[in-house]
């Protein structure tokens, strides 16, 4: 069976990988991902695998059980190492969110993670309108007060930005929600789709919103502090994600 012709040629390693099980597994992923091998088809046989990254049999079967983790795959005696529906992948696992953000043209993908946050971020400014003290108030003003004067340095700001966003899911309480956030952001954060470009034009509209939900919180509205996160992060999105794919996606 002449497997090792159709098989794609390896990455090609210009420095050998300290951890080669960790190279194989994203170079795998990155393969299931973008189909060359798709949802329903058998990955190649071990020998086959182990030529074309120049790995042994050991790297090979670590990097199919890590694979099988993350619900990439199904491992059957007998059967071999078959490609599950995209249903059944882990989307919150960095290397599958990662790969799949980078094949998707889109930008749906993004979307997806921009109504996430926009639902778990409305709820939690909901919440934090009836509980933030006085302190957090303070740090919300401040952080606003501060973001009008960095819209002409854009790194500063979007770390302030982040700042304002963390101070209103902190005081919610909500932890799990929080964390879900902050794993998505960590993952899409450097994505050129999901930064899209920012100038003080837009560093200024984007601060009239903070200030929009820094008011409500402040004046105990919590159906308004909601809205005003909604609205927020939704135009905000919408400016930077540009006119790729469906924006009537993000319609609620």
């Amino acid at each position: 069976m002449a497997a090792t012709r159709s098989e794609p040629v390896g990455p090609g390693w210009t420095r050998r990988p300290a951890n080669l099980a960790a190279a194989v597994t994203a170079e795998l992923v990155e393969r299931v991902v973008r189909g060359t091998y798709p949802p329903g088809a058998t990955l190649p046989p071990e020998p086959v695998l182990c030529e074309t990254f120049s790995v042994s049999r050991t790297v090979i079967r670590e990097a199919v059980k890590v694979l099988q983790e993350k619900g990439l795959v199904r491992v059957r005696q007998g059967a071999g190492t078959t490609v599950t529906p995209r249903s059944q992948w882990n989307m919150l696992d960095e290397l599958v969110l990662g790969a799949t953000i980078a094949q998707d043209e889109t930008l749906a993908i993004l979307d997806d993670v921009v109504v996430t946050r926009r639902l778990l971020e409305s709820d939690m400014a909901r919440v934090a309108a009836r509980t933030a003290d006085q302190e957090t108030l303070d740090r919300l003003g401040a952080l606003v007060d501060r973001m009008d004067e960095l819209v002409d340095d854009t790194p500063s700001y979007e770390e302030h930005d982040r700042l304002f966003h963390d101070a209103i899911m902190q005081a919610s309480g909500n932890h799990i929600a929080r964390g879900v956030i902050k794993s998505l952001e960590s993952q899409v954060i450097n994505a050129a789709g999901y930064q899209g470009r920012s100038d003080r034009d837009l560093c200024t509209a984007s601060n009239k919103g903070h200030r929009r939900i820094c008011e409500r919180i402040a004046a105990r509205d919590p159906a308004g502090a909601a809205e005003a996160m909604f609205t927020h992060i939704t135009e905000a999105w919408l400016v930077r994600r540009g006119e790729a794919g469906d924006p009537g996606r993000l319609e609620r």
